[in-house]
């Protein structure tokens, strides 16, 4: 199972007024065992795109990323892991944007 060490986030501007709800981008780095198939030496992180509405939150965006080259790596997550991500994002979301 993946586990998040740390993170950065932040909201992300609609100038526009085109989105509704909140967005917010969440860098997470992670620690994934070394027999998974997702596993590098050089590391791996994940950007989250992570919606806020009223009534509801949830991860709508992922990529994953080698860390040292910032290669895209194409990968899906299981859903045992999105959930783990999505907990992740709900419990860090900043106090007051």
């Amino acid at each position: 199972m993946i586990n998040v060490t740390s993170h950065t986030v932040e909201l992300i501007n609609d100038d526009f007024g085109i989105l509704s709800g909140d967005r917010f981008e969440f860098f997470l780095n992670l620690d994934i065992p070394e027999d998974d198939e997702l596993f590098s030496e050089k590391g791996v992180h994940v950007k989250v795109i992570y919606l806020v509405e009223e009534n509801e939150q949830k991860i709508v965006k992922y990529d994953l990323f080698e860390t040292e080259s910032g290669d895209y790596l194409d990968f899906e997550l299981e859903d045992e892991e999105l959930a783990v991500l999505e907990a992740y994002c709900k419990e860090h979301l900043p106090e007051d944007e």
